[in-house]
C-alpha cells in the first residue's frame, strides 16, 4: 500500500483548496471605520466642546452627537422635546441640569412616573430623599413618612377638586408649603419655564398609596388629567421633536406608547419623523420597543444609550447647551 508522504502539496479530498480562493482589493472593499473617524487626544483647546470634538465618530459616540443634533434642531424650530423620567435621575441630583433645559426653553414637556415625582417634591419640601428600603422593611416602616404622603395625597385631592393634573396639583402644593430647596426641584423649574409637567401613577407602586390619606380616587383621576395632557403635548412632536426617556424602565415608556396612539388617532397619523431616545443604566425590554423601535418605525429615528445617569445626562445637557452657546441661540 502507499502511504501520501506528510509533506504531500496535493489536498485532500475532504479539504478546500484555498489556492483557489478569489480575493478582492481592498481598495473596493466598504470599511465601516475610517482613519478621520478615530478619537483625538487632548490638545491646547481643553473646552468642552474640543472634548465632544474629540470623541470618535463611531458607534455610541456617533449616536450621542446626532441626539444632541436632533434636541438643538428641535429647541431652534421650536419642535418638542419631551422629557420623560424615572425617580433616579430626580435622585442622582440632576434636577439642576434638567432645570438649565427648561431655563432655554429646550425642554417642552416633562412626563414622569410616581416615583421621580416623590423625589422631586421630598428634596424641594424636605432637603432629603431616598430612603433605607431594607432598614424600613425590616420593621415595616418602609415608605411611611407621614408629611410625604399626607402632603401629596392632599395635593391630589385638592387637584382633583379643582379638575387639574397631578403634576400642577403637586406644583401648587409645593409653591404653597415652606421648601427647603425649591430650585432643585424639577417640577417647580418647570413652572417657572411654564412647562407642562405631568405625573404618571402606578397605584400600589408608590409609597405614597400606602398612606392612610391615600385617595384613589383623587390618584386616578389626577393622574389620568395628566395621560390626556401628554397626549396633547405629543402632536409638536411632527417633523423634528425629540423624546427623552432617562430612566424609567416600564412605567413611562408603557404611558407613552398610549399616549402616542391616541395623538395619532387623532391628528391623521400623525406625530411622525421625529427622534426618540432611550437613555439607562441597563438595556430593557419595553424602553427598546415602546420608545426606540415602535414610534420610529415607519420615520424617524431611535437610539439606544447605555450609561450611568450621574454621568451621561451631564454630558448630554452640556453639550446640547455648548451648541446653542456657539450658535448664539
Amino acid at each position: 500500500m502507499t502511504r501520501r508522504s506528510p509533506d504531500s502539496k496535493r489536498a485532500n479530498s475532504d479539504e478546500v483548496d484555498l489556492k483557489r480562493v478569489r480575493t478582492v482589493p481592498v481598495t473596493r472593499r466598504p470599511n465601516k471605520v475610517r482613519a478621520e473617524e478615530f478619537a483625538k487626544p487632548p490638545g491646547a483647546d481643553r473646552s468642552f466642546h474640543a472634548f465632544i470634538d474629540s470623541l470618535p465618530d463611531i458607534l455610541v459616540a456617533r449616536d450621542f452627537r446626532q441626539v444632541v443634533d436632533a434636541i438643538v434642531a428641535a429647541a431652534r424650530t421650536t419642535r418638542a422635546v419631551v422629557v420623560m423620567l424615572g425617580g433616579h435621575i430626580v435622585k442622582t441630583g440632576l434636577a439642576p441640569l434638567l432645570g438649565s433645559l427648561l431655563q432655554r426653553g429646550v425642554i417642552t414637556h416633562v412626563a414622569m412616573n410616581g416615583s421621580a415625582a416623590i423625589h422631586d417634591f421630598e428634596i424641594a419640601r424636605f432637603g432629603g430623599t431616598s430612603e433605607d428600603v431594607a432598614a424600613g422593611l425590616k420593621d415595616g416602616t418602609f415608605g411611611m413618612a407621614d408629611e410625604t404622603g399626607r402632603e401629596m395625597n392632599e395635593a391630589f385631592s385638592e387637584g382633583s377638586n379643582r379638575g387639574i393634573g397631578m403634576g400642577a396639583a403637586l406644583q401648587a402644593r409645593l409653591a404653597a408649603s415652606t421648601l427647603v430647596h425649591p430650585e432643585l426641584s424639577v417640577m417647580l423649574q418647570a413652572a417657572s419655564s411654564k412647562v407642562p409637567v405631568t405625573v404618571h401613577a402606578a397605584i400600589g407602586a408608590e409609597i405614597i398609596h400606602q398612606h392612610p390619606a391615600a385617595d384613589g380616587s383623587a390618584i386616578g383621576d389626577t393622574s389620568h388629567r395628566d395621560f390626556r395632557r401628554l397626549a396633547h403635548s405629543l402632536d409638536a412632536l411632527d417633523n423634528g421633536g425629540v423624546v427623552l426617556n432617562l430612566g424609567s424602565a416600564v412605567i413611562m415608556p408603557e404611558v407613552f406608547l398610549k399616549a402616542l396612539t391616541i395623538a395619532r388617532n387623532l391628528n391623521g397619523g400623525r406625530p411622525q419623523n421625529f427622534v426618540t431616545c432611550d437613555l439607562d443604566m441597563l438595556r430593557h425590554y419595553r424602553p427598546r420597543m415602546n420608545v426606540v423601535q415602535r414610534p420610529t418605525l415607519h420615520s424617524g429615528k431611535g437610539y439606544e444609550i447605555t450609561g450611568h445617569h450621574e454621568l451621561m445626562v451631564p454630558l448630554l445637557v452640556w453639550a446640547v447647551l455648548d451648541r446653542l452657546d456657539r450658535h448664539g441661540e
